[in-house]
C-alpha cells in the first residue's frame, strides 16, 4: 500500500506540474499569436522575434509556435480584433501593489473573473493608475557572463562594464551568482539593447520587458500567505499573463 500510495503523489504531482505547463504554454502561444499580427516574418517583427525567444526558453514545441504565428497572421489578413493586451491595478493584504498583464477577448470576463479573485483573498482590483505609479517599467537582456572577447588584462565584469558604457540604452545590470547577466535599460529601447549587445557579440539568453518595484512591502508573516494564495489564484486565471508585485520576500 506505501508503494501505491508513494505512486498515486507522483501522479498528482505530474498531473499538476503539466496543467502549468500547458498554461504556460497557452500563454505563450497568445502572445505570440498577437505578435504575429503585425507581420509573420521574426526578422521584420522585433515584437514576435522576443515572444518567440520566450516561448523557446520555456520548451514550447517549435510545431506549437508555427501554429501560433500562423493563427495571429490568418487573424491579421481577415482583419479579426483577435485578444486585447491590458493592465489591472489592484492591492492585496497588507497594502501590497500588484499589476496584472492579460490577453483578452472579453474585458468584462476578465475583470469579473480578477475581482472575484482579488475578494476572496482580501484585496481590492482598483481603477488605472491606482498602482502603477509604484513600479518602473523597464528593459531586460539577459545574457551569459562569459565576454565574447578574452582578455588577460580584464576581467568578465570588467569587460561588461566596458560594453555597457558604449550603450546609451544600457542603465543598470545584475550579476547573478548562475553566471548569468540581467542588463536593463529604458522601457521603450529593448530593440536598441538587445541589437547594441547582439553586434558586441555577447550570447543573449532571453529579452523581454518587465516591471521593477521602486519600494517593497514586508507584511506580517499571516499577511504574506495570504497575498501570495492570491497571487497564485490571479496567475491561474486563463486570460492572465504576468503578475508582478511589490511584496518583499528576500526576509
Amino acid at each position: 500500500m506505501a508503494g501505491h500510495s508513494k505512486w498515486s503523489k507522483i501522479k498528482r504531482t505530474k498531473a499538476a506540474l503539466d496543467i502549468k505547463k500547458g498554461a504556460v504554454f497557452t500563454r505563450l502561444g497568445q502572445e505570440i499569436s498577437t505578435a504575429a499580427k503585425a507581420g509573420s516574418d521574426p526578422a521584420r517583427n522585433f515584437q514576435l522575434r522576443t515572444a518567440i525567444s520566450k516561448a523557446k526558453a520555456s520548451g514550447v514545441p517549435a510545431v506549437n509556435i508555427e501554429r501560433a504565428i500562423t493563427k495571429g497572421s490568418s487573424r491579421q489578413s481577415e482583419g479579426e480584433a483577435g485578444l486585447k493586451a491590458i493592465c489591472y491595478e489592484g492591492y492585496g493584504p497588507g497594502s501590497v501593489a500588484i499589476l496584472v498583464e492579460a490577453l483578452t477577448d472579453n474585458r468584462n470576463r476578465t475583470a469579473a473573473d480578477l475581482r472575484l479573485a482579488f475578494s476572496k483573498y482580501g484585496g481590492s482590483l482598483g481603477e488605472s493608475g491606482c498602482a502603477a505609479y509604484l513600479f518602473e517599467q523597464r528593459s531586460e537582456v539577459c545574457l551569459q557572463a562569459m565576454p565574447p572577447v578574452k582578455s588577460a588584462a580584464s576581467s568578465p565584469e570588467e569587460i561588461l562594464l566596458e560594453s555597457l558604457v558604449e550603450l546609451e540604452s544600457a542603465q543598470d545590470y545584475i550579476l547573478g551568482v548562475d553566471g548569468i547577466v540581467r542588463v536593463q535599460g529604458p522601457f521603450a529601447a529593448l530593440e536598441e539593447l538587445h541589437s547594441g549587445l547582439q553586434k558586441q557579440g555577447w550570447q543573449l539568453l532571453s529579452w523581454g520587458r518587465c516591471w521593477i518595484p521602486l519600494t517593497v512591502i514586508c507584511p506580517e508573516e499571516k499577511l504574506v500567505e495570504r497575498c501570495l494564495a492570491l497571487l497564485t489564484a490571479i496567475n491561474l486565471l486563463d486570460d492572465v499573463q504576468l503578475v508582478v508585485s511589490n511584496l518583499n520576500l528576500d526576509v
